[in-house]
């Protein structure tokens, strides 16, 4: 079966929390903080796998999560990483976020990768926080929590050169004759339900043939699963426009077409492309009449006898020489943004984005000491100071990530902490 969409939710891995220890040996009645790191969490990565045609290993299974990153010990033990989780695509893949719709990787070809999710950061233990004033703390950070993020997977077929026409042309007949593909093959329209890729071996040189199932007229509006076809012709280089030579109008049937490439996607009119009249053992009334009609090179062939095939893979081969390969449409993901700004949110404020609510998540807030710590970091960082900027007054209510604070002064602490 040949899946081309999913949508998938990946995480990475939390960070391990960091250990509050103490050495404790024998004549040593007050030895130092030695908590250890926890380990970073596992990342998410997608990785292309050349073997891969489809995306039909996602129909059964749609959540990724990378495993959290072990917690440190005592004795300066630090936790160990967890290992990164790396999920395999087919090469032509295009990953969307979800929600925004925005590109965040087009994995071309083989050895692409692209990280979605970073691991969460391990906590640091007590022994980094001791120092002349605080010898000995008794506090330690959690893990950073990992990331969450759906995704829609779009593959689009990557092909050299990409058979177009009307259903029951003999795009499959074509493809058949030209290389070891073999696809169902019929006497009526529609056979061809999905695209066919088939090798084919020319004068020392190689090239990929896609089969896109037949066009209608309002394939550009989705006619006839349009969208669906037509966005497989997007990676190829070189289109072959294959008409039946046998129907009534060929050269009306060649425009129709024509008309739904340009409609779909403006660049595909300006695509190279060749015109391949087939069925010319039955007749080839119509030759003429389509070379008149077409600035392309028409080439008269029989899919059945072979008939005219050696002339029509010779000129593919001598047009994909010129032809450079198709670029990703972006090739990074975005990196994320360490803007903030505050919102005034019901009867409090609330603090968006920036590194606060990470630093809130890492911390113990019943532990005291933690949470002092943390209050430093966040006077350090300017954040009361504009908090009062931005209207906020004595004993104001807070909110950073998942926990609520006040103002006090030039501090902001748990809310809880200033009830008590």
């Amino acid at each position: 079966m040949f899946v081309d969409r999913a949508r998938i939710e990946v995480a990475s891995g939390a960070g391990g929390n960091g250990c509050v220890s103490f050495r404790r040996e024998k004549y040593v009645p007050r030895g130092g903080p030695n908590g250890g790191d926890g380990g970073t969490g596992g990342a998410v990565i997608l990785a292309v796998d050349k073997k891969l045609r489809t995306l039909l290993d996602f129909r059964s299974r749609h959540h990724f999560t990378a495993a959290r990153g072990e917690h440190g010990r005592g004795k300066d033990q630090h936790g160990a990483s967890a290992p990164d989780l790396v999920v395999h695509v087919p090469p032509g893949t295009v990953v969307r976020d979800a929600e925004s719709g925005d590109v965040i990787a087009d994995l071309l070809t083989a050895g692409d990768r692209v990280v979605l999710c970073r691991g969460g950061r391990g906590g640091r233990g007590n022994a980094r926080f001791a120092g002349p004033t605080r010898q000995a703390p008794r506090f330690a950070e959690k893990g950073e929590p990992g990331t969450r993020r759906v995704l829609d997977l779009e593959l689009k077929v990557i092909a050299d050169v990409g058979l177009v026409g009307l259903p029951n042309a003999g795009k499959s007949s074509l493809i058949a004759a030209a290389s070891a593909a073999r696809p169902k093959i019929a006497d009526y329209p529609f056979t061809t339900l999905e695209p066919n890729l088939g090798v084919v071996r020319r004068n020392e040189t190689d090239f990929v043939m896609a089969d896109i199932p037949g066009l209608i007229e309002g394939a550009h509006r989705g006619a006839g699963l349009g969208h669906e076809f037509l966005r497989h012709v997007e990676r190829t280089r070189l289109l072959v426009h294959v008409v039946d030579g046998a129907a009534s109008d060929p050269a009306d049937d060649f425009r129709t077409v024509d008309r739904e490439l340009a409609l779909h996607d403006p660049g595909l009119a300006l695509r190279p492309r060749l015109v391949a009249v087939n069925k010319i053992d039955v007749t080839t009334e119509h030759v003429a009449e389509l070379r008149a009609a077409t600035r392309w090179p028409v080439f008269p062939i029989s899919a059945v006898t072979h008939a005219g095939l050696d002339e029509l893979l010779d000129a593919i081969v001598r047009e994909l020489a010129k032809i450079p390969p198709p670029e990703p449409e972006v090739a990074v993901i975005r990196a994320g943004e360490e803007r903030w700004h505050i919102a005034r949110d019901g009867d409090g404020l609330t603090v968006v984005g920036g590194p606060f609510a990470t630093w809130v998540a890492m911390t113990d807030l019943d532990n005291h000491e933690g949470a002092e710590y943390l209050a430093k970091r966040l006077r350090g960082a300017g954040l009361p100071k504009a908090l009062m900027a931005a209207g906020a007054s004595d004993g104001a209510l807070v909110r950073i990530g998942e926990a609520e604070f006040r103002l006090d002064g030039d501090w902001i602490l748990p809310a809880a902490m200033t009830q008590a």
